[in-house]
């Protein structure tokens, strides 16, 4: 089959890989039927050494399962599944308690023999655990909105409901990317009454506009926590999603978190230390968030994109074959794309 490989930064390709075929009695075989670039992905991109072990990329993906092992109970061929961006049993004490990406069995696609989200197929180990069945078929006109569920919709909904979003809270969402843009969503989804967009891609912020933010702040520093504070009647805001994954991201939730509030942090930490000073501990600030237990979320939130209350694949604003995967990761690294989607 294709794969997309990467070989170092700037070094993606398509290349013949092994096809994959059930190894242990609970795997299952899925052809892809739709894929995508992940934000997180362009780490990568950006800073991979040279290597002769090429990586397997991608961690979302949605298909048709072709084969299944002797031990798999919940699904046969011909259905459509999506997969959470890692695999889990859904057994274990931790998956038990909705934290199925600390998995005792589970682990990431596209390494330790496990083939990557942006191929023509993959093996999904714990099958039973890790897929879920999507009740349409595989040209259903819903498939882009319900491939968020694989990542970037849970993750935004992660930041929300670890930040504890209720009806009438005022939220700030750091970031105007698609993981800032689903917890927009999902901020309005908990009851949001006043949601707050930090972002200056005004493409990006007029869509985040349409998934229910109230108001949209271009500003960033000093600039930007000012006009949060005017917008929140000098208070701040009392939830504050961090959807970035840079430190200054965090810095400046730190600044625009009201005292007693809560901070989020989803975006993939690219720095080692917390700016979290005496200052910020004397106003009793909470910092939670994460890495998103996706499988826990995709059967909450699959409900609202199949009656059509939510649109989450409006994110996707390019659409290209596998071949040409390697434009999608420039177009996304050069912010000429929100999020780009892959058919294989």
């Amino acid at each position: 089959m294709r794969a997309t490989l990467m070989y170092a930064a700037d070094d993606v390709r398509v290349e013949d890989v092994d096809d994959p075929k059930v190894h242990q009695p609970t795997d299952a075989v899925v052809r892809i039927v739709l894929s995508c670039i992940c934000g997180s992905d362009l780490w990568p991109y950006k800073s991979l050494a040279p290597t002769d072990q090429p990586r397997h990329m991608g961690h979302e993906f949605l298909g048709v399962v072709e084969e299944t092992g002797s031990e798999v109970r919940g699904f046969k061929r011909g259905d459509v599944v999506v997969a959470p961006f890692v695999y889990s049993d859904n057994t274990c004490v931790y998956c038990r308690e909705g934290l199925q990406t600390s998995c005792v069995h589970g682990g990431q696609w596209g390494v330790n023999g496990v083939d990557g989200g942006q191929g023509q197929a993959a093996r999904v180990p714990h099958a039973d655990g890790t897929l879920v069945k999507l009740p349409v078929a595989e040209d259903s006109e819903l498939l882009p909105d319900l491939l968020t569920l694989s990542d970037v919709l849970c993750t935004g909904y992660h930041a929300a409901r670890t930040a504890g979003v209720q009806r009438g809270d005022t939220v700030t969402v750091i970031g105007d990317g698609a993981v800032g843009l689903g917890a927009v969503i999902s901020a309005k989804l908990l009851g949001a009454e006043q949601i707050i967009l930090m972002g200056r891609h005004q493409v990006r912020t007029d869509l985040g506009r349409d998934f229910g933010a109230t108001d949209v702040v271009a500003e960033r520093g000093e600039e930007g926590v000012a006009r949060v504070k005017e917008l929140t009647g000098g208070e701040g805001s009392r939830k504050v999603l961090e959807c970035v994954g840079l430190k200054d991201a965090l810095a400046q939730s730190f600044g625009v978190v009201r005292a007693g509030g809560t901070i989020s942090r989803v975006g993939a930490p690219q720095y080692p230390e917390v700016p979290f000073g005496f200052g910020d501990f004397l106003r009793n600030i909470t910092l939670t968030g994460g890495v998103a237990p996706a499988r826990a979320y995709i059967e909450e939130l699959m409900p609202h994109i199949l009656d059509g209350s939510i649109h989450p694949g409006r994110v996707f604003d390019s659409t290209l074959p596998l071949e040409n995967i390697a434009e999608g990761y420039q177009a996304m690294n050069e912010r000429a794309s929100l999020k780009v989607a892959i058919r294989p």
